[in-house]
């Protein structure tokens, strides 16, 4: 009965995978706020080689203001969908988020063009497909899937997430032929996987799925963010702590957490190594990317950052073995082996053996469901006055801009290197060594009023280059 609970509760609370607390743009430079350019070198190593050109990326969200300046560029049409994963006729380049445009800002962390900001994504070349998924129903999901696939977009990109703990293998029977059915699209899917791994820790859909490149969040000191999963199917990690974005307004943040932020860099980092190699499979990708992973945290694979952080310039070499391992891919074959439970719809958890022995259950069944309405809502009540702070909304796209309430200012001084060679700390010795936190704490400068004019930045200080204000190199 208390796994009962505890099941049912899950189901009806959505996971948080939201740009998580923000803050004014003015707070620190640009090439503070966007320190992973410096961990991943993109000006240096990665722009050179590539900027994403070619490469559409779903983003499966609020939907994106593809009027603004950095993005009208990079947004085509999309499309909007229902619960039932009917298509309602938008074109979802409007972010329908009430806060400050979660979607917007997922995109803007993969393809903004920084033409008016100074914002860059990480890909300034690649294209974004918007689609509007209010949840993340098994019938919607699939739907979205196979149309983003039958666009063209070579990587859907999924920053929220939400229970799995009612389906077979947590995962709905429904997805996994969804997931299937892109990959011989060739498409790579990405996945956040899940903001609350210091409490409850579910498993969250679609992250959880076989086929799905499920990624952890780590901070600007090297270390797993303190709220990521800890599940094994996160199989990789980027940065999700001290990670902002422009919202849909065309305000820049410069502050955020979330493993939906890791969730928009790895696509993006998808798309700059899809776009220097086109002909490369969405296997082999996702193999790439998982093979040349920088190990941060635990020693080797651990559940909070997979095989470790991307190294996008290490990815671009191209030089993983084609026989080297590819679990999130091994995953999906192994799913094609088993049956689905019936017309895509979750399969019992558990099969009676027993004949019908012809008498009436009704009074019990009637009982049985009374007490379990009953314990859901004690259950829900619970997990809501637990998980939900004052003030703060709901929903699959996280808890509101301040759910901690106001925190220290705090600059993240010199990042870890991800690969790159612009700058940062070396990386940890093999065995995961991790970098002591600042003693000022966590980067979280909520404080800070917003600067009038969305999105602007002062200069940097005592004549430090910006290099993320100039245009991206040709």
């Amino acid at each position: 009965m208390r796994r009962l609970i505890q099941t049912a509760a899950a189901t009806a609370a959505a996971m948080g995978l939201a740009l998580g607390p923000v803050t004014a743009a003015h707070a620190g430079p640009v090439e503070q706020r966007e320190w992973w350019f410096d961990s991943w070198g993109i000006r240096t190593d990665v722009w050179p080689q590539s900027k994403g050109a070619g490469v559409t990326v779903a983003v499966v969200d609020t939907g994106v203001n593809a009027s603004l300046p950095d993005l009208k560029d990079a947004v085509v049409p999309g499309k909007a969908f229902n619960a039932s994963g009917q298509p309602t006729g938008d074109d979802a380049t409007r972010d329908q988020d009430p806060n400050e445009g979660h979607g917007t800002a997922m995109a803007s962390l993969i393809a903004s063009r920084g033409t008016h900001t100074g914002f860059y994504g990480i890909a300034p070349e690649a294209k974004i497909l918007p689609i509007h998924e209010p949840g993340l129903s098994p019938d919607a999901t699939s739907a979205v899937i196979r149309y983003a696939a039958d666009q063209g977009a070579k990587v859907i990109n999924f920053s929220q997430g939400s229970s799995a703990a009612v389906y077979p293998n947590h995962c709905p029977p429904k997805m996994v032929q969804a997931l299937k059915y892109a990959e011989k699209k060739n498409v790579v899917v990405v996945a956040a996987a899940g903001n609350s791994g210091d409490y409850n820790n579910d498993a969250e859909i679609p992250g959880s799925c076989p086929g799905v490149l499920a990624v952890g969040a780590v901070d600007h000191q090297g270390k797993p963010w303190e709220h990521t999963q800890r599940q094994d199917y996160v199989t990789v990690a980027a940065p999700g702590a001290g990670v902002g974005g422009m919202g849909k307004t065309g305000h820049v943040y410069n502050n955020g957490e979330g493993t939906s932020q890791a969730t928009a860099l790895t696509s993006g980092a998808v798309a700059l190594l899809r776009s220097k190699y086109p002909q490369m499979t969405a296997r082999r990708t996702v193999q790439v990317l998982t093979n040349t992973a920088k190990d941060f945290g635990a020693p080797g694979k651990d559940d909070q950052l997979g095989y470790g952080v991307i190294s996008i310039p290490r990815a671009l070499k191209n030089s993983v073995s084609q026989n080297a391992p590819n679990p999130v891919y091994a995953r999906l074959d192994k799913a094609a082996d088993q049956p689905t439970g019936g017309k895509g719809q979750a399969a019992p958890a558990t099969k009676s053996d027993g004949g019908d022995s012809g008498g009436s259950n009704a009074p019990l069944v009637i009982g049985g469901i009374v007490v379990v309405v009953v314990l859901i809502g004690v259950g829900l009540f619970v997990v809501v006055r637990r998980r939900k702070p004052s003030g703060a909304g709901g929903g699959p796209y996280g808890s509101g801009p301040f759910p901690n309430g106001p925190q220290p200012m705090n600059q993240p001084g010199t990042p870890p290197s991800f690969g790159g060679h612009t700058g940062g700390q070396p990386l940890p010795p093999q065995g995961g060594q991790q970098f002591q936190a600042p003693p000022q704490g966590r980067p979280n400068p909520n404080l800070a009023p917003p600067q009038s004019g969305p999105g602007m930045a002062p200069p940097a200080p005592q004549g430090r280059p910006n290099p993320n204000l100039a245009p991206p190199p040709e």
